[in-house]
């Protein structure tokens, strides 16, 4: 009977186990099935290759820099599922992205990275110092309404970026890899995903319902999502000064200098970033021994005393670094399933350092348009809610992105008199104090976000130089340079205007993706 027993018992395990074995295979099958649907119907639930055991990916984020790393980060926070895949872990050693304005500094303490610029030996900046011909003038930054914390922040850009990266990496739900990509996924129109080839040069996919594409000013990917008009206008020609301290302590430097302006701000507690503009797209060459002898000859003597003998050393030392100053209006070509932001979007001068401002602004609308959406899986539905991002970005982002422009061209030297008038009337409109620096500064800053704030004051400066020229007695010969000052000052903005989009940025409520409501995705 024992035996017979035995026996009995040794089938029904052997039957429960074929069971459950039949049971798990079937379970697998159909779980592979189901992914192998929801790939084939872009619904971005499947990933092959680089993924966290097979997890489903909601957002995948092309590059880790300043943009890429903070959306990673402010995405993940709201529970989303990221995969960011940057081409190089490294820490970066870039000579922009070194100076956060106060409006950018506030829009890092909604994301909740402010910590980011701790423990980085970041440097307070309380406004700018304004120098030309032996002359100077301080604007500070319009901060007493703000807690004592608030200013700007200058810092080595590398530094800035991994805390930014070991931010967003710390959260559970994302997922940071080396890898660079190579195409977007497409079908029918529609961006399913990424091909991208690992540090090991493994050739992956990555599938998701919504691409964001952040791979900087150099992307490869910007031309199937935007119609990109690339102006070069100068170059910058980076030095880091030593053992010296700046004029006015904790301060951004502007020296107008001839033939274009010279930026000095701090880096660190010892180091002055000195950024020399150059313009037109070729620089003296460095091999030949052109460029120091252009910097020593020309440029030298316009720094101020208290940086010189610190920036000669620093051309000895011959770390001189050279990087193109690009400027690319924001021209969008709406493509379901897929986004693109910062640099590889938008850039501006970097004269005013305002590019960070302008991505985290950015992060900050798309993040509110996308808190209320439970799935992202209806593309063409999602890619049509999120042209409301391309007008509720305006105000801030033209704003500051017009300034750069404009600025730009008027602080340069000229053969033109009338354009020299210019130059010297700003100097002279902001050494004014009062709402006369306040304004422009606040505008500069990020902290007022208004495009006819910026109109006003920018032809505030024109009417002034017209009126300096017809005192003490208008002549023919000054009134016809003021009208050449007025008309080249309409020149100069309204061109920026005209690529920035008038009825986005002055009339935006009159757009109607302004209203529009997030689609219901069940």
């Amino acid at each position: 009977m024992d035996a017979v027993a035995s026996s009995g018992q040794f089938v029904g395990v052997a039957a429960a186990t074929l069971l459950a074995a039949i049971f798990l295979a079937s379970v697998m099958r159909w779980r592979r099935r189901r992914c192998q649907r929801r790939e084939a119907a872009s619904e971005g639930g499947c990933r092959v290759g680089g993924g966290k055991g097979g997890d489903r990916t909601d957002i995948i984020i092309v590059g880790a820099g300043v943009a890429g790393s903070a959306l990673a980060y402010t995405l993940g926070k709201d529970g989303r599922r990221v995969h960011i895949i940057e081409r190089d872990m490294t820490e970066p050693d870039r000579i922009v992205g070194e100076l956060l304005q106060p409006g950018g500094y506030l829009k890092l303490i909604e994301l909740g990275l402010e910590d980011c610029v701790e423990d980085i030996d970041a440097q307070r900046v309380l406004g700018y110092a304004l120098l030309k011909d032996g002359r100077n003038t301080k604007l500070s930054y319009p901060l007493e309404k703000f807690h004592s914390d608030v200013a700007g922040r200058s810092f080595h850009n590398g530094r800035f970026i991994q805390r930014m990266r070991q931010k967003a990496a710390s959260l559970p739900n994302v997922q940071l890899e080396q890898g660079t990509v190579t195409s977007l996924l497409e079908e029918g129109g529609t961006v399913k995903g990424v091909q991208y080839k690992t540090k090991s040069g493994e050739e992956l996919k990555a599938y998701a319902p919504l691409t964001i594409v952040c791979d900087g000013c150099f992307s490869n990917l910007r031309r199937v999502l935007c119609s990109p008009k690339v102006d070069v206008p100068s170059c910058f020609v980076g030095l880091v000064l030593e053992n010296c301290q700046l004029p006015h302590p904790n301060h951004g430097h502007v020296i107008l200098a001839n033939p274009s302006p010279i930026l000095c701000y701090p880096i660190s507690s010892t180091e002055i970033r000195c950024l020399v503009d150059i313009p037109g797209q070729k620089v003296p060459s460095m091999a030949t021994g052109e460029m120091a002898q252009y910097l020593k000859s020309v440029v030298a003597p316009q720094i101020p005393p208290e940086l010189r003998n610190s920036f000669i050393a620093a051309i000895d030392k011959g770390s001189i670094r050279t990087m193109p100053n690009r400027s690319m209006p924001a021209a969008p070509l709406p493509t379901p399933g897929a986004l693109l932001m910062g640099d590889a979007f938008n850039m501006r001068h970097p004269l005013t350092g305002g590019g960070m401002t302008v991505a985290f602004s950015d992060i900050v609308v798309l993040r509110n348009l996308l808190k209320p959406l439970r799935n992202l899986h209806d593309a063409s539905s999602l890619c049509k809610y999120l042209e409301s991002f391309y007008t509720l970005r305006k105000p801030v982002a033209s704003t500051i992105n017009t300034l750069a422009g404009a600025l730009y061209k008027v602080f340069c030297a000229s053969t033109d008199q009338a354009r020299n008038e210019m130059r010297e009337a700003c100097f002279d409109y902001l050494s004014l104090g009062g709402v006369f620096s306040n304004g422009p500064i606040a505008l500069l800053s990020g902290l007022n976000p208004r495009p006819l704030s910026l109109v006003a004051h920018f032809f505030a400066v024109a009417i002034y130089g017209f009126g300096r020229l017809m005192l003490p007695v208008p002549s023919p010969k000054r009134m016809w340079i003021g009208a050449r000052l007025v008309s080249g000052a309409c020149g100069i903005i309204f061109p920026i205007i005209k690529a920035e989009g008038v009825r986005q940025m002055f009339f935006p409520a009159t757009v109607p993706a302004y209203y529009r409501v997030p689609p219901p995705m069940e």
